[in-house]
């Protein structure tokens, strides 16, 4: 019988169930699909069974919410082919480069997608996307501190999705709003403003250091 558990036991904890069997049934470009059979519990009291779980294999990624001196949030409008719609989101990027620090990631991202640098560096969350299919992990860090970069000192050129992206400066209490009324999407921009907003209430003391090892 499991013993009761109270708010003291929210805390995500590694472990791993018996994987019997393995095999890759995708090689993609950003992900794989790995296709695993685990031993489950049966729901019988102590019996087991053996089940299929389809996994993608992500590279995981990062996403900056940053936020200037006047409260307001940087949102970016991007086209998704996978949901068919143009979301705005905050700058993101995979992490597609061996050995990079998170950190560096996301400056990287802040400067060539919305063309600003930030001297001020906080983690706002990590988390796992889409866990039920996915081992994507995405740290959202918070930028502030922020200084507009000359385009000719930005050495990127913006193609496909990212030909086209307008920003957008949004006060940060509009955009809880808009993420509570449903007209903002994308899981780093949701995850990152409701964030911000309630780490602005206690004066962004409980944020962890941009380089907090992830958990």
């Amino acid at each position: 019988m499991t013993a009761e558990l109270g708010p003291d036991d929210v805390r995500d904890r590694p472990e791993r169930w018996k994987v019997v069997e393995e095999s890759t049934a995708f090689t993609g470009h950003v992900f794989n699909v790995r296709r695993d059979r685990v031993e489950m519990p049966d729901g019988t009291g102590g019996g087991t069974e053996v089940v299929g779980r389809d996994v993608i294999e992500h590279l995981g990624s990062v996403g900056v919410l940053a936020l200037d001196d006047q409260d307001r949030v940087l949102l970016l409008r991007q086209y998704r082919h996978p949901v068919g719609r143009l979301l705005w989101e905050t700058p993101a990027g995979l992490r597609d480069v061996d050995g990079e620090p998170l950190r560096a990631l996301a400056e990287r991202e802040l400067l060539e997608e919305a063309g600003y640098r930030a001297a001020r560096w906080d983690t706002l969350a990590d988390v796992f996307p889409s866990s039920g299919m996915s081992d994507e992990r995405t740290r959202i860090f918070l930028a502030r501190d922020l200084e507009l970069v000359p385009p000719e000192e930005i050495d990127f050129e913006r193609v496909h999705e990212e030909a086209d992206m307008p920003v957008v400066w949004v006060p940060l209490d509009e955009a809880v709003r808009k993420v509570l009324a449903g007209d903002v999407h994308n899981m780093i921009a949701c995850v990152g403003i409701l964030a911000a907003h309630a780490s602005r209430a206690s004066g962004y003391r409980d944020l962890r250091p941009a380089d907090a090892p992830e958990g």
